[in-house]
């Protein structure tokens, strides 16, 4: 089982090279875009001059939470990167394989539809995220080298300025485990979207989407309840991965991040991962995933067009 699933993966990166493409051209767009935002900088030299002098005064945290800032972009660029990724790829995962007929092939193949729906499921919720994750760290490491390398030029002790004040680790390690954790909270869309590829004989984004829109449209005229709405719009910015505050509430505040900084509060402890793992919100979502991944072992199974 393990060594199919490991093969079939692999299969999966050999098919959809974009699942590492994307992220790697975004990162490469992000560290041209910082090359010549410091060039663009350089040509303001009193300005320049006076921001590393002031740099240079402040405490670590302050220079800490400025770092951190621009960590935190790079990250959140990419983690939307990365869901637009998935959406595409589970939308067109089994329906591609139909479309030009090579289901035919990998079905001659010692494999079992449930093996391959799965290896699916486990390349959208865990490997697209790892994937995405360590160009993530490489952008990071590559866009601190070329500020060091600026502030040297200026003059100033780069050491000082920006390695030493550099929160990585707990940045790195915040940032893995909100996208992991934000896969499978979002694991039910995933979930449809992969029933959607096995089912659509065309359009797959648009039969994925229409129910989504329409669905929480005419409860509310006929109903006027809202629970499609909550389940699918108000869940995303739900997710109960940080102490006492729901992700879309910490994020919306600017100020948080500066008075962290102040605190001498790392990123790592506000995640609260007890409370994310005994939510009955994962684990309905995880519930529902698994019946929409059902359904898509089902109907890849019996699919007649095929």
């Amino acid at each position: 089982m393990i060594v199919n699933q490991m093969a079939l993966i692999r299969r999966e990166l050999w098919e959809h090279r974009s699942i590492y493409v994307t992220p790697l051209v975004i990162g490469l767009i992000i560290v041209m875009m910082s090359v010549t935002g410091h060039v663009a900088i350089s040509t303001m030299d009193q300005a320049v001059d006076l921001a590393l002098l002031g740099a240079t005064n402040v405490g670590e945290n302050e220079r800490a939470v400025a770092i951190n800032v621009m960590l935190i972009s790079v990250s959140t660029v990419m983690v939307l990167a990365m869901w637009v990724l998935t959406v595409f790829y589970a939308l067109d995962s089994l329906y591609a394989e139909r479309k030009d007929r090579s289901i035919l092939f990998w079905r001659s193949m010692p494999t079992t539809d449930a093996e391959t729906v799965i290896s699916k499921l486990l390349t959208a919720v865990v490997i697209i995220p790892l994937i995405t994750f360590a160009v993530i760290a490489a952008t990071h490491l590559i866009t601190l080298v070329i500020t060091s390398i600026w502030v040297a030029i200026r003059g100033a002790n780069a050491v000082h300025l920006v390695w030493a004040a550099a929160p990585l680790i707990d940045n790195w390690m915040t940032t893995l485990t909100v996208m992991l954790a934000l896969a499978l909270w979002l694991s039910p869309l995933i979930g449809w979207f992969l029933l959607v590829s096995a089912y659509t004989r065309r359009s797959p984004l648009l039969m994925a989407f229409l129910p989504i829109v329409l669905l929480p449209l005419l409860e509310k005229s006929l109903l006027g309840t809202t629970i499609f709405a909550d389940a699918i719009f108000v869940r995303s910015g739900k997710l109960p991965l940080f102490k006492g505050i729901e992700a879309a509430e910490f994020f919306e505040s600017a100020g948080n991040l500066q008075e962290m900084a102040h605190s001498g509060i790392s990123l790592i402890s506000i995640i609260d991962l007890g409370r994310f793992l005994s939510s009955p919100g994962l684990w309905l979502g995880l519930i529902v995933c698994g019946l929409f991944t059902t359904a898509a072992i089902y109907v890849r199974r019996y699919r007649d067009d095929s």
